[in-house]
């Protein structure tokens, strides 16, 4: 059974997003995504009401943390996943302590 899923990727490399289509197809998902890059763009695609974020931790201008914290401040309730392959342990674990749902490494799906 494939499920339909709507994902908002928050990422700069178009490669990674590819990547995580991937997984997610292979998972028995059947993505309908759109990629963002800026805070701006964010926004405007949380508006679309997506059922999963994935997040890269670290953009050019933006952050995984600041994409967090717009979703905690607009009181949706979207599960939010961080998938980088840079992010620390120290800034995992206070990511998922202001609200994240877990952490991938992009290494490691």
């Amino acid at each position: 059974m494939i499920i339909p899923l709507r994902v908002l990727i928050v990422e700069d490399n178009p490669d990674d997003v590819e990547l995580a289509i991937l997984h997610l197809t292979g998972g028995g998902f059947q993505p309908d995504w759109q990629r963002v890059e800026t805070e701006a763009e964010y926004l405007s695609a949380l508006e679309l009401l997506p059922e999963l974020i994935l997040s890269d931790w670290s953009l050019p201008g933006f952050s995984g943390l600041r994409a967090l914290q717009l979703l905690t401040e607009s009181g949706l309730d979207i599960p939010f996943i961080i998938v980088s392959g840079g992010i620390g342990e120290e800034a995992a674990i206070d990511a998922l302590r202001k609200g994240a749902d877990d952490y991938v490494l992009k290494d490691r799906p």
